[in-house]
């Protein structure tokens, strides 16, 4: 079966980004707000995947609200639904040419979603896309229509990106991919240590004797103290130093919370990167696995 998604995708910033959410997702209500965007909300969210869902009801008349912009800022990954209606809300308008220009100055990584739709009657602007742009035309000011090209601008540079498309294929198929896409990108990010962390360099140190990388073989290492000793600091800081010497890597968030009430989403949120793994570091709340190679 042909993929859906293409695979040339790759995050093209390498710095470590300070965030609060790994996705936003944009799109419009009417056309996949209740299927399409709901499924792929639930199931980033039940990976554990930190995303910003912009169900338009925040919308104040038209304009990206303060906050609104600065979640966007901090976003890893954008994923735009481009769907029938889509050029028909100013909202999505705007914040699509809001998206563009985080991806330009900060190097972001955008995912077009082409939802029923021929990319390119959103990069010519030509089908429900014309006509939803003929519509604003309608008694525009000079303003307007400066608006307008931007819009055009932005139709044109998201709709060349590389993306996935939904057409005749389930639906599920088409999330799993995109699943698959934004784990490889988000376990290619640095994890954000904080600069200048006092006496790390000495238990990294002391943690890479422990785990002896070098050797084929299945190690485990556990990090214990008290409350605030900072064990997930230095967790994230050794997945920075070794996680790039493996084929894959994967950081659990919050296990010790999260395994209260889904332990299999948690298993197979680890197990989506690769189904073999070779190193488990363990510590209160966070879980980080390192894998090598495929165990024959």
């Amino acid at each position: 079966m042909a993929s859906s998604c293409t695979h040339t995708i790759i995050a093209s910033s390498s710095t470590t980004i300070s965030r609060n959410y790994d996705v936003f997702l944009s799109f419009t209500g009417c056309d996949t707000r209740k299927n399409f965007t709901d499924h792929l909300y639930t199931t980033l969210t039940a990976y554990g995947i930190r995303t910003f869902r912009d169900d338009e009801e925040l919308e104040k008349g038209g304009d990206i609200a303060s906050d609104l912009s600065r979640a966007m800022e901090e976003s890893i990954i954008f994923l735009i639904v481009f769907s029938k209606n889509y050029a028909y809300s100013r909202w999505c308008l705007n914040e699509l040419v809001k998206i563009i220009e985080v991806k330009n100055q900060k190097e972001r990584m955008v995912l077009p979603i082409f939802y029923h739709v021929d990319p390119s009657d959103v990069r010519k602007q030509r089908g429900s896309f014309g006509e939803a742009l003929a519509y604003h035309k309608r008694d525009a000011n000079q303003e307007k229509k400066e608006m307008i090209q931007k819009w055009k601008t932005a139709l044109k540079e998201g709709a060349n990106l590389f993306g996935c498309y939904v057409d005749n294929q389930y639906e599920t198929e088409v999330v799993k991919e995109i699943i698959d896409i934004i784990i490889r990108i988000l376990n290619n990010q640095p994890l954000n240590v904080g600069k200048n962390v006092v006496g790390i360099d000495v238990h990294l140190k002391k943690l890479k004797l422990l785990m002896n990388t070098e050797l084929n073989k299945v190690s485990v290492v556990r990090i214990y103290g008290i409350g605030g000793a900072g064990k997930t600091t230095i967790a994230k800081a050794i997945y920075n130093e070794i996680s790039h010497q493996y084929e894959s890597s994967s950081f659990l968030r919050n296990i010790k919370e999260r395994s209260k009430s889904d332990i299999l989403q948690l298993q197979q949120e680890l197990l989506a990167v690769k189904p073999w793994i070779d190193v488990l570091i363990s510590q209160c709340g966070i879980s980080q696995a390192i894998e090598s190679k495929m165990l024959t």
